[in-house]
């Protein structure tokens, strides 16, 4: 995707690499927002603190490292940045922040702009997992998504309630989307939903209870309405690429 005649844009993603590699630390984290064209004083990442370090730690989550805390916000910090337009820089960059704050990042990570999450450690993606712009993920209570799945604008999950007679009463349930799961645009899934294998989710619909495998789902909340229309296609033969020539999935 990078122009052969313009060196620049390899020369900061491997800048950007080399930094990361290196936990990456309160200097590290610092060159890198020079490098994003971000600078801050390094006493506003010591002493500030994000939303996330505010909330309860779900089971499992254990408490925020500072590793953690720093790769978040790059995450965040990123939209930002006029850098974070070009998704040659953009796509590349959250994919390195992705695979090591998550717990698992496959290959071909493509996340859009203001995507947003609360406690990256709890996500475990596959391979080609393509999520567009503003979704938000509630992870506390993990989340699993498979292979080749797609995430439209303004998706959201969430995997953690409160009790209505006392709201500091918090309960979790993961959220599993499996292989080939495509979600549309506006739809939301609730915790402890489970999603079948190449499974849709319409527009809008609002996921309550687990859905079929192959099944198309719509509505609030969201029922099967028919099976997925796949012509007897599987896997990687449905073709889930999402930008022109698969760019990115690699």
């Amino acid at each position: 995707m990078d122009r052969p005649d313009d060196p620049w844009v390899p020369r900061l993603l491997a800048d950007l690499e080399a930094e990361l590699s290196l936990g990456p630390d309160l200097p590290a984290t610092v060159r890198l927002l020079d490098l994003l064209g971000l600078p801050v004083d390094p006493r506003i990442l010591d002493e500030g603190r994000l939303y996330c370090e505010y909330l309860p730690v779900p089971p499992g989550a254990g408490p925020l490292s500072l590793h953690d805390r720093y790769l978040s916000f790059l995450w965040e910090a990123f939209d930002r940045s006029p850098l974070s337009l070009f998704v040659n820089v953009a796509f590349p960059f959250r994919r390195m922040i992705a695979e090591r704050l998550f717990s698992r990042c496959g290959t071909g990570f493509v996340a859009c702009e203001n995507v947003r999450f609360n406690f990256g450690r709890m996500i475990e993606a596959g391979d080609a997992l393509f999520i567009n712009m503003g979704t938000f993920i509630d992870a506390k209570g993990g989340i699993q998504i498979g292979d080749r799945v797609g995430l439209a604008e303004q998706v959201r999950i969430f995997t953690h309630g409160h009790g209505e007679a006392d709201h500091a009463e918090r309960s979790y349930a993961p959220v599993v989307l499996h292989d080939d799961v495509k979600v549309a645009a506006g739809a939301t899934i609730l915790p402890g939903v489970e999603i079948g294998e190449a499974a849709l989710v319409a527009a809008g619909a609002v996921v309550t209870r687990d859905v079929p495998p192959e099944a198309v789902v719509s509505g609030m909340p969201a029922r099967p309405v028919r099976e997925r229309r796949s012509g007897g296609r599987k896997g990687a033969e449905l073709h889930h690429v999402w930008l022109v020539d698969g760019a990115f999935q690699d």
